[in-house]
């Protein structure tokens, strides 16, 4: 298997003239696709956005632009289960992002103190002597929904757009720390990318205990539905963590160490930590007594064919869709409820792309005139399901409350 043709057009593209992004760079692109960009308004408190078309991107809604934090227009979800390329969210906390990278010549390092058999591994390399897997699943931003807290956290403040479910295929890591000999004193395996912190918070590298990261789900993906990786969303290789939260889903990898201790740099500790508790929650605006590193996705649900504060025919029957997630039990069951959550009826399930991946459901109802509330709550297969009430927490992570959909028909 070989991608030569296809890298070598990526080259062109990236370091052409004009828009160009190595000619450019990202405070021009932003600049000049800001001028012709339309905005919106977001439920929320300080919610106006422009829409701006990135290179390979069609106009997402720009939060910030360097760090590049893109955020999926919610109507592209009604759309199909797959997130298209170019409408995938984009989250970077480094402002020194690569703006070229030559496929051909991308290397990822592996090593480390409990590494017995140091490796080089380029692009090719992982194509052709590694059997290839393919995966559907979902990647969600921590903080997807940090807008809607209230009391109101710091940080990123994204509505839900910050998700996006692909099918990558790449190399399972287990593969390649087999072949790094990995030695028995390992306790963890750390990744790093080509962005760089040129203020606080240091080099992005994110940890896995080594038992997960060989538990043969972890990948090293360098195709995300049938093409190469969007630059902004990981090329040439990135890992996909399936189950788990975007951060540890490290984007233009470059190194891999296996490590005989627990790392602790600060997108570990203090960063991306939740409240150690059953409901990883608090008090609104108090403070956890203790954290633990976020994990896996919660339970989650959305309707995706109806917008709050649509208007619709009374009378007529309502056909509604959506989509719901988990962090790999799988869904089990979705309940639907047209009254506010008063009453609760059984949806019906579309098709499974896998345990990792959004799942559909579908079902309707035919609405008498006046105002109506449309909630959905998801169950998955280990019976853990969404809170009636929001959860609140100082980080504004894990956002998983039954929303409300409210309609009027007429």
């Amino acid at each position: 298997m070989t991608n030569a043709p296809r890298n070598r057009l990526r080259r062109r593209l990236l370091v052409a003239g004009g828009a160009g992004i190595a000619t450019a760079g990202w405070g021009r692109i932003a600049r000049a696709a800001t001028t012709a960009a339309s905005s919106l308004d977001l439920p929320i408190v300080n919610g106006h956005r422009n829409l701006v078309a990135y290179p390979e991107k069609r106009p997402l809604i720009v939060l910030t632009s360097r760090p590049p934090q893109l955020e999926t227009p919610f109507e592209v979800f009604n759309d199909g289960l797959i997130t298209p390329n170019d409408a995938f969210f984009v989250r970077y906390h480094n402002a020194g992002i690569p703006t070229s990278i030559d496929g051909d010549k991308h290397v990822i390092n592996v090593g480390g103190n409990a590494c017995g058999k140091p490796l080089a591994l380029t692009l090719a390399d992982l194509r052709t002597q590694f059997k290839p897997v393919e995966l559907v699943a979902v990647n969600q931003c921590s903080g997807n929904g940090r807008a809607l807290f209230n009391p109101r956290v710091t940080g990123g403040q994204l509505t839900n757009g910050a998700m996006g479910n692909a099918r990558w295929v790449g190399v399972p890591l287990k593969d390649i720390l087999a072949r790094a000999e990995v030695k028995n004193t390992a306790r963890q395996v750390t990744f790093d990318g080509l962005d760089l912190a040129l203020m606080g918070g240091g080099d992005f590298v994110k940890a896995l205990d080594i038992a997960q990261a060989a538990n043969g789900e972890v990948m090293v993906a360098y195709q995300m539905n049938g093409a190469d990786l969007p630059l902004l969303n990981g090329y040439p290789v990135r890992l996909v963590v399936p189950g788990y939260y975007g951060t540890y889903w490290v984007k233009h990898l470059s190194e891999i160490q296996v490590i005989d201790s627990v790392f602790d740099g600060f997108w570990m500790k203090p960063a991306y930590r939740v409240p150690d508790n059953a409901c990883a929650c608090v008090e609104p605006g108090t403070a956890p007594a203790a954290t633990r590193p976020i994990g896996r996705l919660n339970v989650r649900s959305f309707i995706t064919s109806v917008s709050d504060g649509a208007r619709v025919h009374a009378g007529a029957p309502l056909a509604v869709r959506g989509i719901a997630f988990d962090g790999g039990q799988g869904i089990r069951e979705v309940a639907y409820s047209t009254d506010g959550g008063q009453s609760w009826r059984e949806a019906a399930l579309g098709e499974e792309l896998g345990r990792f991946s959004f799942r559909e459901f579908t079902f309707g109802f035919t609405p008498q005139a006046g105002a109506h509330d449309l909630r959905v709550r998801a169950f998955n297969r280990s019976g853990e399901s969404q809170p009636m009430e929001p959860l609140w927490q100082p980080a504004g992570y894990m956002r998983n409350v039954v929303e409300s959909v409210k309609v009027v028909a007429s």
